[in-house]
C-alpha cells in the first residue's frame, strides 16, 4: 500500500509537466501531426469513459470530424488552432498543447462559472498587518476566527512553517482555510497541510495506472493513505472555502479534508464546487516539436468515485452582488457564522 506522499511529489501542478511517453514516429506533416496527437491521446488519456458519460465526448467521432480538416494547406497557426480545438473537446485543464508561440488550453471548467473570489474583498479581511509563512497568509479576525489564505501549493511547506501558523492561531475558536483560486502545486504541500487535521492514518482515495493502450486498460486501485502530521495538530472546527478555480493539488487537498471531516465531524467545505483535475499529467511530443500534456493516471476519492469534475461543498454559497457592493465576502461570512 502506497503512502500518499510516496505516489508523486508534484501531482497536479497546472502549468508544468512531469513524465514523458515514447510514441511511434509519424511524418512531420499536417496529417502526421494530427495522427500522432490523436493516437497519443487515444492510447494514454485516462478519462475517456468519464468524459463520454458526463460530456458526451466520443473520441472516435472526434477523430472523424477533425481528420477532415487536417489536410493541406494549413498554416502553422491554423494547425495549432485545429489541434488545440480537438484537445479542447475533452474539457480537461490538464490537457494542453504547447509551442513557442502559444499554449492551447480549455479552461471552461472554471471560466464558465462565477469566480466567487475577489482580491479586493480578500485585502479587506487580511488587512495590511497579516502574517506570512512560505506563501500562507494568516491572521486572527475580530470574532476570534483564525483565517489562512492558501493561494497556491507551489511552495514546499516545512513542518516548521505550519507549526508557526497553527501555534499563532491556537487561541482561535475555529479556523478558516481559504483555497479559492488555488490552481494546484506540490502534492506534498497539500498533504502536509491536510495531515494536521487527523490523528489517525486514513484512506483518502485511490489511484490507478494505465496498463495498455485500450481506453479501460488500468491497474487495480491502489490506496492513498494520509498519516497524521508531525507537530501541532488542529482539533477544533475548520472551514475550507472553495470555488471553481480550486484545481489539481488543491482539489486533492479538499478531497483529503472532506474525508477527514467524515471521520472527525470537524471539517466543513463551504463555497462552490471545485474545478476538479483528478488525473496525473504525462507529456509527449509531436513530430513538429510541439509538446502535448494529458491526464494519464486517474485519482479517486475514498468511495472510489472520480473527482475529475469537482468536489461538491457541504454548504454551497456564492458571493452575492449585494454583499460585494457592501464590501462583504459572502463565503467568508458564511464560514464565520
Amino acid at each position: 500500500m502506497k503512502q500518499l506522499h510516496t505516489i508523486i511529489l508534484m501531482i497536479f501542478l497546472l502549468p508544468l509537466t512531469y513524465s514523458c511517453v515514447e510514441e511511434e514516429e509519424y511524418p512531420n506533416t499536417i496529417e502526421g501531426n494530427f495522427q500522432a496527437l490523436w493516437n497519443i491521446m487515444d492510447e494514454h488519456y485516462c478519462f475517456f469513459q468519464e468524459k463520454e458519460q458526463e460530456l458526451g465526448v466520443n473520441w472516435n467521432e472526434v477523430y472523424t470530424r477533425y481528420q477532415k480538416q487536417a489536410v493541406s494547406p494549413l498554416s502553422r497557426d491554423q494547425l495549432f488552432e485545429l489541434l488545440s480545438s480537438m484537445l479542447g473537446e475533452l474539457r480537461d485543464g490538464h490537457v494542453n498543447l504547447s509551442s513557442t508561440f502559444d499554449y492551447g488550453r480549455n479552461w471552461s471548467w472554471k471560466e464558465n462559472y462565477p469566480t466567487n473570489f475577489s482580491d479586493t474583498l480578500i485585502r479587506k479581511y487580511l488587512g495590511t498587518d497579516y502574517r506570512m509563512a512560505n506563501g500562507l497568509k494568516y491572521r486572527i479576525l475580530d470574532d476570534n476566527a483564525g483565517y489562512i489564505q492558501c493561494p497556491s501549493f507551489d511552495l514546499s511547506f516545512g513542518n516548521g512553517n505550519i507549526d508557526e501558523v497553527l501555534y499563532y492561531l491556537a487561541p482561535c475558536s475555529r479556523l478558516i482555510i481559504d483555497v479559492r483560486n488555488n490552481g494546484g502545486g506540490l502534492i506534498t504541500s497539500a498533504q502536509k497541510l491536510a495531515s494536521r487535521f487527523t490523528d489517525t492514518e486514513i484512506i483518502v482515495g485511490y489511484i490507478r495506472h494505465k496498463t495498455g493502450k485500450g481506453h479501460q486498460d488500468f491497474s487495480d486501485m491502489e490506496e492513498q493513505r494520509l498519516s497524521p502530521g508531525k507537530g501541532i495538530r488542529w482539533r477544533k472546527p475548520v472551514y475550507i472555502l472553495t470555488n471553481r478555480s480550486v484545481y489539481s493539488a488543491a482539489n486533492e487537498f479538499v478531497k483529503c479534508m472532506k474525508e477527514i471531516g467524515k471521520r472527525t465531524h470537524r471539517v466543513t467545505i463551504i463555497g462552490d464546487v471545485t474545478g476538479g483535475g483528478a488525473g496525473l499529467p504525462f507529456t509527449s511530443e509531436l513530430p513538429n516539436g510541439w509538446g502535448v500534456r494529458f491526464s494519464a493516471c486517474p485519482v479517486y476519492d475514498a468511495d472510489g468515485m472520480t473527482t475529475e469534475f469537482g468536489i461538491t461543498p457541504d454548504i454551497k454559497v456564492n458571493i452575492t452582488d449585494d454583499d460585494f457592493d457592501k464590501g462583504i465576502d459572502t463565503i467568508i461570512e458564511t464560514a464565520r457564522k
